[in-house]
């Protein structure tokens, strides 16, 4: 289940994201009946995680 952070500092910025993942995130917000933005902050995070893990594991193996 999708759980969302709230009171976080923020920084504006602006992104081109195709049109097809807009209408996917926009579904899933409407599920959630939460904003669109939390639900990129969620993606975002959970990308970052699992790359880190990967980058992570890469330098292990380099030492």
């Amino acid at each position: 289940m999708l759980e969302f952070e709230r009171g976080f500092e923020s920084v504006n910025k602006t992104f081109r994201i195709p049109v097809h993942i807009v209408e996917q995130l926009e579904v899933l917000a409407g599920e959630y009946n939460t904003s669109v933005n939390k639900i990129v902050i969620q993606c975002l995070e959970y990308a970052l995680d699992n790359t880190a893990d990967i980058n992570h594991n890469d330098n292990k193996d380099k030492t």
